[in-house]
């Protein structure tokens, strides 16, 4: 776990498998700091690993604090350094799901923006503005890039990736590569032809 570190970095490492045995007893190693909010709300599976400076949120919607777990994150599940995870409706995680740095996931916005009624009004300040929820859903064995962003109410079909610096809006399905801004699959996987294949070609 901790070779190859050098003195200085054996030794946090040391620290940070110490405390997170102490701390998170179902996890593999969390590498400090870490911010979790609301951790009552959580249900963090066996396996759970953090690279630094990464957060973890429960936002309540009202002054009442959600009833039961609404961060729901699977088995074996891997984070690199400064992600960060809001939940306020629902935001559940599959097994092996692999994020690189800087990914951030959210179930909720600021503002009503889509909807055909209630739209906030560009002039109220932003943070008076109403906070509207859709549940995210990331399935089994996802790779999320360096940098990507998954918006509210987007699922992530299972075994798919999601290149670097994408913003997912809109539903990847299972065995897909998505891109770019907004997120288009690119390619997937065909089972017949046992390789991937771009989309443009099917």
């Amino acid at each position: 776990m901790i070779k190859n570190y050098g003195i200085i970095g054996s030794l946090y490492m040391a620290y940070c498998l110490v405390r997170t045995k102490l701390f998170f007893p179902g996890a593999r190693i969390i590498r400090f700091p870490i911010d979790v909010r609301r951790k009552q709300n959580m249900v963090l599976e066996d396996g759970f690993t953090t690279g630094k400076n990464c957060r973890l949120e429960v936002v309540a919607k009202s002054t009442k604090d959600p009833k039961g777990p609404i961060l729901n994150i699977g088995k074996h599940f891997q984070m690199n350094d400064h992600c960060h995870i809001t939940a306020s409706e629902k935001v559940e995680i599959g097994d092996y799901v692999l994020l690189a740095s800087k990914v951030y996931i959210s179930d909720v916005s600021h503002g009503n923006y889509s909807a055909d009624t209630e739209h906030s009004h560009p002039s109220e300040k932003v943070v008076e503005r109403i906070l509207v929820t859709a549940p995210v859903k990331i399935k089994n064995n996802v790779w999320l890039g360096d940098g990507v962003c998954v918006l509210p109410g987007v699922t992530i079909g299972e075994n798919s990736i999601i290149g670097a610096n994408a913003v997912v809006t809109s539903n990847i399905p299972a065995n897909s590569i998505a891109v770019g801004i907004p997120a288009k699959v690119i390619k997937q996987f065909d089972f017949a032809q046992n390789k991937w294949v771009s989309i443009k070609n099917k």
